[in-house]
């Protein structure tokens, strides 16, 4: 056990341990150079001087190291010190699904599709490069307080064409989400992770597993040979939609379920569409027939360890049963191939070796043709003795301009006899993409054409005052200049308006007319009010009820005053003044 304070490598300081597992163990560390917090993985003390778990975790580095995505932990380092195998990888603050499942119980249909959605397309970048996981289940998928998913421990990942490093070929993951062809001794496919990530989703909506049992024997079994539990008994409301998404990921027959993560990425994107929640439920094409009981239990134990964590209690592991008289048909089956292999070697010594000296053969260096066009690049191949493949091939490349040779296959500068056939790989350009300037663009529409580019858009909003130019629709800004370039997988962010509307001051020019305009086009209902009065110019707008500067909500009134000017008192005529004033004086007798 490492201790508090200790350095591994003089650079990764440990803090503290953060997970206890059967073949590793976890720590939180400060990585002194590049002053950051980082989890370190340093394989267990009692394995390190086991060759065979070693390479086991070598293995998981190469993989994991190789894999570059948002959902999927980083690794940062790999190494030795004084003995001790390590892996830095991004520390994540966060929880896995397990601890979040057991507070929650079960997640809502969203949640689970948002979460499946981050997981297939993580995946799906593994499955590109041909590596499988192997051990999805809860407690392998951390989910920050953002929402964002990361894909942990690709401990027992492996590239499909890497060969099998135990002689028992263990079944490795934990029995709950493991696959029928895993269980039975097979070796794990693409498909496999499809199987765990479909038993996933459905304990994620029922907050419990499909298949239970007292031993992992027993449990494989069910996922053998018992049909999927119906979840729609469980949840009568699931759309048909989701329930087909479950009963395909989680066929016993490979050949019923998608093919990679990322076909069930994209039958999960529009799984909620309207057109497809009445969709008819999912038949399998090819029948589901499993192994049968006998053979499973054959091949099937219970491997028991110490418990290092409440976690693990609930985690059971199988492994293939090797019986002697297995062994000894793989010792038979071993020498076989072994004189197979001998045999082979000799015959192709002879024909490296010997071949070219019966034959006259001569060997020449494959000229380096990089950068060339393809028919300078073929004559200088042909003048040094070598003929060229029929048909070329094409990769992209940042540095070779389109239609010029990449390189070649022998590779520039190896030798190889007169007369073999050298095939082209020709430029398709750049796989890079060139960012053009988005603003006043439609964000739906440039989103959706660079991620066919595999461009991740993120959309972030800013608040934009009285904005009656733009719609919220409008692209107003982008993390990326234009003319800069992408490569795909990498992410741009597009801003678009949050559009606050303010009520202005109206008192500044604005009549009566205008104020009404104003209000109509914001949904404001305006009472206006007319004050005589000769402290402001007729027209004037000179009270508000809202304040300057107030935030427009609409649907809601404004009144204001509006001055008017006094009404004027009638001219009085004198004359005939005074001879009202005579008649009242006559009439009255008073003057």
């Amino acid at each position: 056990m490492i201790m508090k304070g200790q350095k591994i490598n003089d650079r990764y300081q440990i803090i503290k341990t953060i997970g206890e597992g059967g073949m590793a163990n976890v720590y939180l560390a400060y990585d002194t150079i590049l002053d950051r917090n980082v989890a370190v993985k340093v394989l267990r003390g009692d394995l390190a001087t086991d060759e065979k778990f070693v390479r086991r975790f070598q293995r998981e580095a190469l993989s994991a190291s190789s894999l570059s995505h948002p959902n999927i932990v980083e690794v940062y380092d790999v190494g030795e010190d004084n003995g001790q195998y390590y892996i830095v990888m991004e520390y994540i603050e966060g929880k896995h699904l397990k601890q979040l499942l057991k507070k929650r119980g079960n997640l809502t249909i969203t949640e689970v599709i948002d979460i499946m959605l981050q997981i297939t397309d993580g995946i799906a970048v593994a499955h590109d490069s041909y590596i499988i996981h192997r051990d999805i289940k809860p407690q392998n998928i951390m989910i920050l307080e953002n929402g964002l998913v990361k894909i942990t421990d690709f401990g027992i990942a492996m590239a499909m064409n890497a060969a099998q490093l135990t002689q028992t070929n263990s079944v490795m993951g934990s029995v709950h989400y493991l696959p029928p062809e895993q269980a039975s001794g097979s070796g794990a496919t693409l498909q496999s992770d499809i199987y765990s990530m479909g038993i996933l989703m459905y304990e994620l909506l029922c907050g419990h597993l499909p298949y239970r049992g007292d031993n992992a024997v027993e449990i494989a079994l069910k996922h053998l040979k018992e049909p999927l539990p119906s979840i729609r008994e469980y949840l009568p409301n699931l759309p048909q939609s989701v329930e087909n998404v479950i009963l395909k990921a989680t066929a016993k027959n490979p050949k019923n379920r998608y093919a990679d993560a990322r076909e069930m990425h994209e039958d999960l994107k529009t799984v909620m569409d309207d057109s497809r929640v009445d969709e008819p439920r999912y038949v399998y094409p090819y029948p589901e027939d499993g192994l049968d009981e006998a053979e499973v239990t054959k091949n099937l134990k219970v491997k028991e360890e110490k418990p290092k964590s409440k976690e693990e209690k609930e985690e059971e592991v199988i492994a293939k049963q090797i019986t002697k008289d297995d062994l000894k048909k793989q010792n038979k089956l071993l020498i076989i191939l072994g004189s197979i292999f001998a045999g082979l070697v000799v015959i192709t010594t002879t024909i490296v070796l010997v071949l070219p000296i019966i034959t006259g053969g001569k060997e020449v260096t494959v000229p380096d043709v990089a950068g060339l066009s393809v028919k300078k690049a073929i004559k200088e191949l042909q003048s040094a003795g070598f003929k060229i493949a029929d048909e070329q091939k094409e990769t992209t490349s940042d540095d070779v301009a389109k239609g010029k040779v990449v390189k070649t296959n022998p590779a520039g500068g190896t030798k190889k006899i007169k007369g073999k056939e050298v095939v082209l790989y020709v430029s398709t350009g750049s796989n890079q993409i060139t960012i053009e300037d988005y603003t006043g663009q439609n964000y739906i529409e440039v989103k959706a054409k660079l991620e066919v580019q595999n461009i991740y858009v993120a959309i972030e909003k800013k608040d934009v005052e009285n904005a009656q130019d733009i719609s919220d629709t409008d692209i107003i800004g982008q993390s990326v200049e234009a003319g800069k370039k992408l490569k795909p997988k990498e992410t741009i962010t597009l801003y678009i308006p949050n559009i606050t509307t303010k009520y202005p001051d109206f008192s500044r020019g604005y009549t009566v007319e205008a104020v009404q305009n104003w209000c109509n086009t914001y949904g404001i209902t305006l009472n206006v009010e007319y004050i005589e009065t000769t402290d402001y110019a007729p027209g004037t707008v000179y009270y508000q009820s809202k304040t300057v500067g107030y935030t427009v909500s609409s649907g809601s009134s404004l009144n204001i005053k509006v001055a008017q000017a006094p009404e004027e008192a009638p001219e009085i005529d004198e004359d005939q003044q005074d001879a009202d004033d005579t008649n009242v004086c006559e009439t009255t007798g008073l003057c």
